[in-house]
């Protein structure tokens, strides 16, 4: 069975569930292996919904749920389950539902999880840096705070994704956040003087969370590239001339 990893911030909450799902534990074979969660990716299909039944069993969900990702800033809110070629196309899932898990799948991407206990909504949210950038984060918060939470009663945690040290990227991309706030430097290193630019995901969004004021935010540091064993990663798979690449999931529900 999955062994997911947990946050701290959300561990301790009655009435929820969540995990940041590796890939040990699955059934999915060869590049896939084992817990590929992502019904987009070449898979078997029956191998890809049983991995999803055992990420919903775990969680004691009655069903789980992800969105079509796009890499924007929507999200939307879900009362009850949908078919998978049903599917929104949005970032974040938001759902008030017992029993209903709220899903992101992820393969170098930062999956985030966002709880208010005292309101009992919870939520989910794919964060690229396209959708950080553009506010994927708050929006998610927007639309929590709609059914009734309270940004300051939010607890949130940013699950694995690429590390800065494997994350090198162009000017551009750096140009693109220094146009936002200039402040944004602090999440560009460089390896050397003529070295190319690396961003901080993981930093960026636990600070957008933060300037949001969310009431508690933790971030878990393993890097989806580098840890080629626990997860997967589509700029590992890019390197290394892979055909595709499986996706992990990273979900929460209300119990």
């Amino acid at each position: 069975m999955p062994k997911p990893l947990i946050a701290d911030c959300l561990a301790d909450l009655s009435g929820t569930a969540h995990g940041f799902f590796t890939r040990r534990g699955g059934v999915s074979r060869e590049g896939y292996a084992s817990l590929n969660c992502g019904l987009g990716s070449k898979d078997a299909p029956a191998a890809v919904h049983e991995n999803r039944a055992r990420v919903a069993a775990f969680l004691g969900a009655g069903g789980l749920i992800t969105a079509h990702q796009v890499h924007g800033a929507t999200a939307v809110v879900a009362e009850e389950g949908w078919h998978h070629w049903h599917r929104p196309r949005a970032d974040a899932i938001v759902t008030a539902t017992p029993g209903l898990a709220a899903a992101v799948l992820t393969a170098d991407c930062a999956p985030v999880l966002f709880a208010d206990p005292a309101a009992r909504i919870v939520a989910a949210a794919h964060a690229g840096w396209r959708g950080a950038l553009s506010g994927v984060l708050e929006a998610t918060l927007s639309t929590m705070e709609a059914l009734g939470a309270h940004r300051g009663r939010v607890r949130a945690a940013v699950g694995p994704c690429i590390g800065q040290a494997a994350y090198e990227v162009g000017p551009e991309f750096e140009e693109a956040f220094l146009g936002q706030d200039a402040a944004n430097r602090r999440f560009f290193s460089r390896p050397g003087p003529e070295g190319a630019p690396h961003f901080d995901l993981a930093g960026y969004c636990e600070q957008r969370l933060v300037q949001a004021g969310v009431g508690s935010v933790r971030t878990l540091a393993a890097c989806t590239y580098a840890r080629g064993d626990e997860f997967f990663s589509y700029r590992r798979s890019r390197a290394q001339n892979e055909a595709d690449y499986g996706r992990q999931i990273s979900a929460i529900v209300l119990t």
